[in-house]
């Protein structure tokens, strides 16, 4: 599902979405990964295609997203030289005495929901996928 309202706030789908991490950071995509436990599996995916700019903790739970204060649009607006397609703003806990702020700029946002699984499984259903570094047995 692809985000149509790029400056409001984040609305996620139904689910408990408490646990997150960075799942890919490159050039071309950001992705977040999400769960009410990331030990085993993820099923909320947010895909950052073209991330333009990026502040984000490795690893945090719990986010709040808002929409970006006009002070935040017009900081990110004047570093890239214009209004970015797409910008999530949002604070959460990444394990220091404050709330981390977080702000992901972009040239879209696609929300992906599907069961990703962490470690390997011979008897993974089909709809379910491996995160990337899965890998067989013995490999």
């Amino acid at each position: 599902m692809a985000v149509e309202r790029p400056h409001a706030a984040l609305e996620l789908p139904e689910g408990s979405w408490w646990d997150w991490d960075v799942l890919a950071w490159g050039r071309d995509q950001f992705r977040l990964a999400a769960d009410f436990d990331l030990s085993y599996h993820h099923a909320l995916e947010l895909v950052f295609t073209a991330p333009l700019l990026v502040r984000c903790p490795a690893a945090f739970q719990d986010p709040v997203f808002r929409a970006p204060t006009p002070e935040e649009l017009l900081r990110v607006t004047q570093q890239l030289g214009g209004r970015p397609p797409v910008l999530v703003v949002f604070e959460a806990d990444a394990g220091g005495w404050e709330p981390a702020s977080c702000l992901v700029a972009a040239e879209r946002l696609d929300i992906v929901q599907e069961t990703v699984l962490r470690y390997w499984r011979e008897d993974a259903a089909p709809d379910q996928r491996f995160a990337p570094w899965v890998q067989l047995p013995g490999q």
